[in-house]
């Protein structure tokens, strides 16, 4: 299944994210090995970590923290799913905050509306992840959802922004040399506007 060195890196690369610290290099390993996977599935990524409701559920978190958009085909279709997925597979603590968070979200989605998070309505979604979006809204009922979604939030944005759609995105073009380095109008323009000087 996996070789030692990539059972290796996939368990140090899920180690250091737990950890806060997951470098650029280490993430587009475990984007390749996820590629990887996906090519030998014959074109399709099988989940490893969780089963088809919690990874479909995770599916269309991710689609409304990062959603396609004119500029960016999103999360889900830059593959941050299975970038989750594999290293959640890797260590068990992380793929305990996911299985947990799914949990929490179907709990109280089938209080507020007797549906599973992934069944209810967009607008329910929604106004789910708009109570739990914000520490401001911190109470004994809200907690654990606040702590996962601000997990799932940050997780989701570092896969996105770790593959090449994310980094096109983002404009990176690496560790370059440049004649001239110059800083984009609008940037100066909006640092000037907020600046208290």
């Amino acid at each position: 299944m996996f070789d030692t060195s990539r059972r290796e890196l996939l368990q140090n690369a899920a180690a250091a994210l737990l950890a806060g610290v997951l470098p650029l290099e280490a993430a587009q390993h475990v984007h390749r090995a996820a590629a990887d996977d996906k090519v030998a599935g014959g074109g399709v990524y099988e989940p490893k970590a969780f089963n088809d409701h919690e990874y479909q559920t995770l599916v269309r978190l991710a689609d409304l923290i990062v959603p396609a958009d004119e500029h960016s085909p999103g999360a889900v279709a830059a593959g941050a799913l299975a970038f989750i997925d594999l290293l959640s597979s890797q260590n068990p603590d992380l793929a305990a905050i996911y299985t947990g968070g799914v949990a929490w979200l179907d709990r109280h989605c089938a209080i507020a509306y007797s549906t599973t998070f992934l069944a209810a309505k967009p607008d329910q979604q929604t106004a789910v992840l708009d109570k739990i979006a914000y520490q401001k809204n911190a109470s004994p009922d809200l907690g654990a959802g606040i702590k996962f979604f601000t997990w799932a939030r940050r997780m989701v944005v570092d896969a996105y922004y770790t593959t090449p759609i994310g980094v096109k995105e983002l404009g990176f073009m690496g560790n370059t040399a440049v004649a001239k380095f110059e800083v984009p109008q609008n940037v100066m323009d909006y640092v000037n506007k907020r600046s208290p000087v």
